[in-house]
């Protein structure tokens, strides 16, 4: 019968982390590996550890506690935390649990030297490595000293980081248990770290292998720097040796010290290339047992390698997974849904060849880079013009097939190079590598079913402003032959309308008149910025001559929430209403303005505001975030600050005063072209373009409204089948169907039928990839691409960026993350993550942008110019080398941000 309280590590494997957690369950699975060696020893189960948990005074007290403080309270979890670890480290092992531990010891022999580690439930696991977050005990002596330790491990559970961790990570206390590994000691020549794929760049075909000498300590607690070679292919590829001047060494008498390593020895490799190569194999085993790249800690003993612990590495960014990624049409081009942002999207669909692949972010090109919820990533795959592959919970697109082929390589680092140089710098690093994307014929001419013309310069269009009042009008009507027809629609009778509404949704955006409208006021910015800086020396003049656009729904967006401001800024009783924000809720929001005095007319604005734009909302790609229609309070800090730093007609000021600067730099223009030689030719072009640009670069804009104007309506049905499944016990929630994707849920309604663990892994999986940031360029060997600026003309210490709108302007940096704890004052600069169309709100009250994510025809470059704002985008991690409240200098037409002292 086997033990409740002890299991020989033979015993259990990866599928026992309820048992022996992690560790233990990822040890127990190593000695199934032909040819690992693992040291024996057994594991002190969590069914011992909730034993002897019950058996602590006041427990359930405490961690009641415990669990009601937040972030914020940081001395008092350290008192708590050191509170129970005192009582339990003082709580007597039970004392048939000690008979366990004690026959094991005899088993393995009593007077041996063993470790004494953690393994907690939640340790060690894919999506959440929990490394150094428990206590590891080494060379500890004689079963009196063991029991200690166990008990020692069994506080480490509520060290002050393993608590914060837990919180931060909103693992509940009480799920997470812990069981301890009791393993022999080994005292080995050599130890370290291998990592088989590189941690940093993570390239999957580069092991890392960290060595010293000594116990592994050394290294884990940074005592000494580790020789460090990298293994590619069965070769070393670098080496870097290390002058490693300390050691950690077992004592005799139990325990270890910290010694010198003798100075003839410190320069000597840990391994040679022989032995790093053979443990690297070694590591290829233990991966592919696991299933996904692995951290390994090793010992060399007598030219021989054991292993004492394995588990994932949860800083990698996902690969694209190709074979199970069925949803989503053919083609290559990034920007998929945005009716061809980047013009003509042509290739031969998929990469046509083995080897490796590049695949581009989709979402650094949409402004939305956050992870996305497999209903959301999956419908947006059915709506794209263009195939994406999912990972990570982002969406990317591959390219290899374009970058292949002499002709679209250089027509693709075009257009991507304009809007992101960054993305271009990636792909031009990749491209460098020899051998790395082979070249290929040019890609079959032949479009895709339903796509854009692959090749040519599209015909001709007139400048002509009923072009766009017909574009309008047409995605208008689209959407309310949507509306009218979807209410009659349930079951599996909706997903299959909703089927065919996908492909008259990618039918609009392909409406080759609105690929040319927009490409249209594209041309024409780049041609305005190219010629007059070639002409009169002046840079990004096309962001002064487009301010105040006609027929822009996303900066009309902005300056709608003004007038709203203008409503409630005479109504006293409705201003408190919305300042008591901690007692509004999204469900009653509304009706209870309603009460107020002056209520109804408050909210007969907001109502109408939602009308128009409700379906909008931050990261609006993803089809299950909440929308302004869903959570309306979003909105109250923007109105609050409009009505604090704005006074009456504000909107339609702000839309006259850019009119006023966009003729006056257009009269400018055009005086100081006809000085020129040949000034009237270059002048008249100028003006034809001048016209061209307010024209069309409005209607930019509009096909994303377009699509999230669609995407409401689909959600709403969606949701009301959810609904469905939970009043029949099928999901324990509506929003459990946001974890399944959409031809899953398809399933569910079909069947009556969910698979309540594949929603469970996928909730664990959407919370690991929310910490990963995503790279803008993803190989198929896992190398992580984010470019580089290549400039020498920024000023030492500043932060280089890319210059979408024209400007300097000098105030106090406000980082913002969530659009809903927006607190803005006139003159603060926003700096945030990325801002996709729903933060335009936000612009109309501030003088400068900073984002970390963004090109120069992505929606917040379009809408900083709309209301000329200095704009810098695509500065790499300016959320943490900007503090909130600190004072920036951006300068938006040359490209950095100046921190100022």
């Amino acid at each position: 019968m086997t033990d409740p309280y002890v299991l020989d590590l033979a015993e259990v494997d990866e599928t026992r982390v309820a048992t022996v957690g992690g560790k233990g369950a990822h040890l127990g699975g190593l000695t199934r590996i032909e040819g690992i060696r693992v040291p024996d020893g057994f594991c002190v189960t969590t069914g011992a550890f909730e034993r002897a948990m019950a058996h602590v005074p006041s427990i359930d007290d405490r961690l009641d506690e415990l669990s009601r403080l937040g972030p914020e309270d940081g001395e008092a979890m350290r008192v708590l935390s050191a509170r129970l670890r005192r009582t339990i480290e003082e709580t007597a092992v039970p004392r048939d649990i000690e008979a366990a531990i004690t026959g094991s010891l005899a088993r393995f022999g009593e007077q041996a030297a063993y470790a004494v580690r953690s393994s907690a439930t939640a340790e060690d696991l894919p999506t959440a490595s929990f490394a150094g977050q428990q206590d590891t005990y080494l060379n500890v002596l004689g079963p009196t000293a063991i029991l200690q330790h166990i008990s020692r491990c069994w506080a480490s559970m509520f060290t002050e980081r393993a608590v914060v961790y837990r919180q931060r990570h909103g693992i509940d206390h009480r799920t997470v248990h812990m069981a301890v590994v009791v393993q022999r000691m080994v005292f080995p020549h050599a130890s370290g770290i291998l990592f088989t794929a590189d941690p940093v760049s993570g390239n999957r075909k580069d092991a890392t292998v960290d060595a010293g000498f000594g116990l592994g300590e050394a290294l884990v607690s940074g005592l000494v720097n580790p020789d460090v070679f990298t293994v590619r292919g069965g070769d070393v590829v670098t080496r870097t040796i290390a002058a490693k001047e300390r050691a950690v060494h077992a004592l005799p008498a139990g325990g270890t010290r910290e010694v010198a390593v003798d100075a003839r020895q410190r320069e000597r490799p840990a391994l040679t290339d022989e032995q790093a190569v053979r443990l690297v194999g070694l590591g290829r085993r233990i991966e592919a047992h696991f299933g996904c790249p692995q951290d390994i800690e090793w010992c060399l003993v007598d030219d021989g390698f054991r292993i004492v612990q394995s588990r994932p590495i949860t800083t990698l960014f996902p690969l694209p997974d190709i074979e199970n990624d069925a949803e989503g049409p053919s083609d290559e081009n990034p920007e998929g849904n945005d009716g061809g942002k980047h013009g003509n999207s042509h290739g031969g669909g998929g990469d046509g060849h083995g080897g490796h692949h590049v695949y581009v972010s989709v979402g650094h090109q949409q402004m939305m880079t956050d992870a996305m919820k497999p209903l959301g990533y999956s419908m947006w795959q059915l709506t794209a013009m263009v195939p994406m592959h999912e990972a990570g919970g982002r969406l990317f697109v591959d390219v290899t097939r374009r970058l292949a082929s002499p002709t679209s390589r250089d027509g693709l680092l075009d257009v991507l190079g304009k809007g992101d140089p960054l993305v271009r710098d990636a792909l031009e690093t990749v491209l460098g590598r020899d051998g790395f994307v082979p070249s290929l014929p040019d890609p079959d001419p032949d479009p895709a079913p339903g796509g854009p013309p692959p090749t040519g310069a599209p015909a001709p269009i007139a400048t002509d402003p009923s072009v766009v009042t017909e574009l309008i009008e047409r995605s208008r009507t689209s959407v309310a032959a949507l509306e009218r027809d979807i209410r009659t629609k349930e079951g599996p009778a909706l997903f299959d309308f909703l089927l065919e509404a996908f492909e008259e949704h990618k039918r609009v955006l392909a409406d080759p008149l609105s690929m040319r409208a927009i490409m249209a006021g594209m041309d024409a910015t780049w041609w305005l910025n190219d010629k007059l800086r070639e002409w009169l020396g002046e840079k990004n003049v096309a962001d002064t001559l487009t301010l105040s656009a006609p027929d822009n729904i996303t900066s009309e967006m902005g300056l709608a929430l003004l007038d709203v401001a203008d409503v409630v800024r005479p109504l006293p009783e409705v201003l408190a209403f919305l300042r008591d924000a901690e007692r509004l809720e999204d469900a009653t929001f509304l009706d209870e303005l309603a009460k107020t005095e002056g209520g109804g007319e408050a909210r007969a604005a907001i109502e109408a505001y939602l009308d128009r734009y409700g379906m909008r909302c931050v990261g609006e790609i993803d089809i299950t975030r909440p929308r302004w229609r869903e959570r309306p309070t979003t909105l109250v800090p923007v109105i609050l600050d409009n009505v604090r730093n704005f006074g009456p007609g504000a909107a339609e000021q702000r839309f006259e005063q850019g009119r006023r600067k966009a003729r006056e730099k257009e009269q400018d223009v055009l005086s100081r072209l006809r000085a020129l030689p040949d000034g009237d030719r270059k002048a008249d072009e100028t003006q034809r373009m001048i016209d061209r640009v307010r024209t069309f670069i409005g209607y930019r804009e509009y096909p994303k409204y377009g699509i999230v104007s669609r995407y409401f309506v689909y959600k709403q049905a969606l949701l009301a089948e959810a609904e469905r499944l939970v009043r029949d016990d099928v999901l324990a929630e509506q929003e459990d169907a946001f974890y399944l994707t959409f031809r899953e849920l398809h399933e569910a309604v079909r069947s009556d039928r969910a698979d309540q663990q594949l929603i469970q892994r996928r909730k664990e999986a959407f919370r690991s990839y929310q910490a990963l940031t995503p790279p803008r360029v993803l190989t198929s060997d896992g190398e992580a691409l984010t470019g580089a600026y290549r400039r020498d003309d920024v000023p030492a210490g500043a932060l280089t960026g890319l210059p979408v709108s024209a400007g300097t302007v000098e105030g106090r940096a406000r980082v913002i993350l969530d659009m809903a704890e927006a607190d803005l004052e006139a003159g603060d600069i926003l700096v945030t993550t990325f801002t996709d169309p729903s933060w335009s709100p936000l612009f109309v009250g501030i003088a400068g942008l900073v984002t970390e994510v963004g090109g120069l025809m992505t929606h917040g470059a379009v809408i900083a110019r709309e209301y000329g704002l200095p704009a810098v985008v695509g500065v790499e991690r300016a959320t943490r080398l900007i503090r909130d409240g600190q004072r920036i200098r951006v300068h938006g037409t040359d490209g950095y941000v100046e921190l100022l002292p």
